[in-house]
């Protein structure tokens, strides 16, 4: 690599990015903006994994809307039935972004979100067995199908965190060199190590992520945000962990709006992660009715112990919700702020105290965590 190579680096990476969304209103929710519990989630595009968690979520309101599945309560949180549907529409979004998540104009980015895709994908699902083979779909014609798996599907190297003002403003934001120490080299004088992304590339030309010039490889890390149907903030959350990001993103999201858990009962709850071979491990701790459950729905599942659970993600919460006491109607809401660190990792939740601007004094909460393991 010679300097020249790098010559367009900085203007490439100024780029701004516009975020992808999926209005979730399914699952007892609704879009009414004043009364509706339904949500917008926000995710990183292409390049980015975050479409993932929005094909998920949009497959689970296609599922819903066949009538294969009910409207979960909160006492279905984590049972056979209610995992199923997720692992179910985790398969499918990953068979299809394993294949169409690349650089923009390469893959085929939103339109993996269209109804009608999402429609046709939902066929696939069976709400009595686990899918037996898997194929991308083609919301665009491109190529042939090539197995490509990422040295990100293990990993730990990255950190998330997230900051809020007392204002409702509000700051979700992750990094990550990739594989420990990147490509373990470090420039003369500067004391950090290159990152190393373009592990992701894939090295065959007909597949939409292959390597080329001025090109990002798939990328993993996603911060998350999610907004009300009226455009106020609901949450800025993340989930560490390579491949297992939009599954988190996923499980700790439902998990509030379905299982009514606050951010660190939702953190705290044990997770299943689909494998690079879309095989489920589940958690230890979670129920056995659930492991035997999802056994008889005929998924091979692997239960996974002690500190290998890193593997299911490390994530981090800032919740913002209005008091319950203040009018529907009135002018001025009060912000009542909840937050959660994840339990898998070294990380923390607090409030950074009031923060005098000019003749202002606002007061903030600063979310951080590290992605070694605990």
């Amino acid at each position: 690599m010679e300097m020249e190579d790098l010559a367009e680096h900085s203007k490439d990476s100024k780029q701004e990015v516009t975020p992808i969304s999926l209005k979730f209103t399914a699952q007892g929710l609704d879009d009414d903006p004043k009364r509706g519990r339904g949500v917008e989630v926000w995710e990183h595009p292409p390049n980015g994994q975050g479409i993932i968690a929005l094909m998920a979520l949009g497959l689970m309101q296609q599922f819903q809307a066949a009538d294969k599945i009910k409207v979960f309560g909160p006492e279905d949180f984590n049972s056979a039935e209610y995992l199923h549907a997720i692992i179910e529409a985790l398969r499918i979004s990953f068979s299809d972004g394993r294949w169409w998540v690349a650089d923009y104009g390469s893959g085929a980015g939103p339109d993996l979100l269209q109804d009608e895709y999402l429609k046709k994908r939902a066929e696939l699902f069976d709400n009595t067995k686990a899918i037996d083979k898997f194929d991308h779909g083609e919301p665009v014609q491109r190529g042939k199908p090539v197995q490509f798996q990422s040295p990100a599907l293990q990993s730990c190297d990255t950190v998330y965190f997230a900051v809020a003002d007392g204002q409702g403003n509000v700051a979700s934001f992750i990094n990550s060199n990739f594989s420990g120490f990147g490509t373990a080299i470090i420039p003369a004088d500067c004391g950090f190590t290159l990152q190393n992304r373009g592990s992701a590339f894939s090295l065959d030309s007909n597949h939409p992520n292959s390597i080329a010039p001025r090109k990002r490889p798939y990328h993993t890390i996603i911060p998350g945000m999610v907004t009300n149907m009226d455009g106020s903030l609901h949450s800025a959350f993340g989930v560490m962990g390579g491949f297992m990001q939009p599954q988190g993103h996923v499980q700790v999201l439902l998990g509030q709006l379905i299982g009514r858990l606050n951010p660190q009962q939702a953190l705290d709850a044990p997770r299943i992660s689909v494998n690079e071979n879309l095989d489920v491990d589940v958690e230890e701790g979670m129920p056995e009715a659930t492991i035997q459950g999802l056994r008889d729905l005929k998924h091979t599942v692997t239960v996974v112990k002690g500190r290998a659970r890193g593997m299911f993600g490390r994530g981090q919460i800032i919740r913002c919700s209005i008091d319950p006491v203040d009018p529907v109607d009135a002018q001025t809401r009060t912000l009542i702020w909840s937050a959660g660190s994840d339990l898998r990792a070294d990380g923390a939740v607090y409030p950074a105290g009031p923060v005098r601007q000019g003749k202002e004094q606002q007061s903030s909460i600063f979310s951080y965590l590290f992605s070694r393991p605990k």
